[in-house]
């Protein structure tokens, strides 16, 4: 009678590890793309702060203006 010998755990264990590894890459790639984006998002808000705090200064600026042309006037 022969004796039946296990298959031994190390191939098993090297095509489960190859296999686990197949999404990693994919999963890195959509993460960097993802942080890429945030960033671009993050610049893009910045930017359009900015933009409103300059009009608001503008405006305020415009009815400083008007306040003092009004007042010069009434005299």
């Amino acid at each position: 009678m022969k004796k039946h010998t296990l298959v031994s755990p190390l191939p098993l264990l090297a095509c489960a590890l190859l296999m686990a590894g197949c999404g990693l890459a994919d999963v890195g790639a959509a993460a960097a793309v993802e942080g890429a984006s945030s960033a671009e998002q993050a610049k893009k808000a910045k930017e359009t702060q900015a933009k409103v705090e300059q009009q608001i200064a503008d405006a305020q600026q415009a009815a400083a203006d008007a306040r003092a042309k009004a007042e010069a006037d009434s005299q």
